[in-house]
């Protein structure tokens, strides 16, 4: 975990977006949502806003970042004009100083409240404020060595911590004590935080996809399912892992055998030029002819990067085609109230020679 994260590459980012102006119909772009900020500047902090024209590019924040977004824009090697304004009025005159009359100004429309949008055509008055999609996001989903490096770190991290605290399991510690000692684990570790509250859900539990950890004792012989992930340098990992201390018995043997099955499945499917929706029927269809195909009640996986869920979509309905860089997750489950639940997880890059694990756990579900 000592070893030095490959560079990110952003300085180049500014000059991808501008090149799809044309296609999203915008003369120019108002970033707003912080993620997408961090990806096209370097800036960690929780204000900022950024406008993108063809020749310029204006960054804006607070006195509370005047140092630190100096720094880390200067470090991404951004080429951004900086202007702090104490007051939001004071940052809305520096952007609307920007914008011509007539210029088609797009808004991150899936990130944008209703409000947010309202006010910003006080602040750009003549200018024609229009929603450009997902622009930034789209950018966002082929990953670089360096996202994909500490998305990697990140994996080892909850691998290292989780296989670290598995023999818990037998000193009856609750699903609440296990989830709060993987959290500690995977933070002293080197994680930042964790990139979603970890599900720990043991028993009938279980049967509820995304159950919170309760004060209920992790017991011999039954199904746990474990879904956590954590974040290094703003990148996420994902990772689910079910297991039992001790035999949980044939029916659950059973439905793990199949889930597991299912998730090779879908696993060996992601590849450069693989429809995602493939990917979901080959993990889908294993668990159909298991006659359990109800208590599969969503998709088989999402990207991750800077956010836990981002595109592209692996689901039945996924419209994307997998390009070399994506980084998604393989997660397909089944829920039975009276046994239990199983979810098996990884997340995965696809490479030019097919794909990459980088969870690597092993998948064993007796203890």
């Amino acid at each position: 975990m000592t070893t030095a994260l490959a560079p990110l590459d952003i300085a180049p980012r500014l000059g991808r977006l501008r090149a799809r102006f044309g296609d999203a119909g915008v003369d120019a772009l108002l970033v707003t949502k912080l993620e997408n900020v961090r990806y096209l500047t370097g800036f960690t902090g929780s204000a900022a806003m950024l406008l993108v024209t063809p020749e310029d590019a204006l960054f804006v924040t607070d006195g509370r970042y005047t140092e630190q977004s100096r720094e880390q824009l200067e470090a991404a090697g951004v080429a951004v004009r900086i202007e702090i304004g104490l007051t939001g009025a004071a940052q809305h005159a520096s952007l609307a100083a920007v914008v011509a009359s007539g210029t088609r100004v797009g808004l991150e429309e899936y990130s944008v409240t209703w409000a947010e949008q309202r006010g910003f055509v006080s602040v750009f008055a003549g200018a024609d404020l229009v929603p450009a999609g997902a622009i930034v996001e789209a950018l966002r989903r082929v990953k670089d060595a360096g996202e994909v490096d500490r998305i990697r770190r990140a994996c080892a991290i909850a691998d290292e911590a989780f296989q670290a605290l598995l023999s818990r399991l037998a000193d009856g510690t609750t699903e609440k004590q296990f989830a709060l000692e993987l959290e500690f684990g995977m933070r002293k570790l080197g994680a930042s935080g964790n990139s979603f509250d970890p599900i720990i859900a043991a028993g009938p539990n279980g049967a509820k996809p995304h159950a919170r950890p309760s004060d209920r004792v992790i017991g011999r012989n039954e199904l746990v399912v474990c879904d956590f992930g954590c974040i290094v340098d703003g990148y996420c990992s994902d990772m689910t892992r079910t297991v039992s201390l001790g035999d949980p018995g044939s029916d659950a043997r059973h439905l793990y055998d199949v889930v597991l099955a299912s998730q090779q499945a879908g696993r060996a499917l992601v590849a450069a030029d693989v429809a995602c929706s493939d990917i979901d029927r080959a993990s889908r269809d294993i668990i159909a002819d298991a006659g359990w195909a109800e208590a599969f009640s969503h998709s088989t996986g999402h990207g991750v990067g800077l956010e836990i869920h981002e595109a592209p979509r692996v689901a039945a309905t996924g419209r994307d085609t997998l390009l070399v860089g994506d980084v998604v997750t393989v997660e397909p489950g089944v829920y039975l109230p009276g046994i239990g639940g199983v979810r098996i997880e990884d997340t995965v890059v696809v490479t030019a020679t097919g794909s990459e694990p980088l969870t690597l756990t092993p998948k064993d579900l007796v203890l």
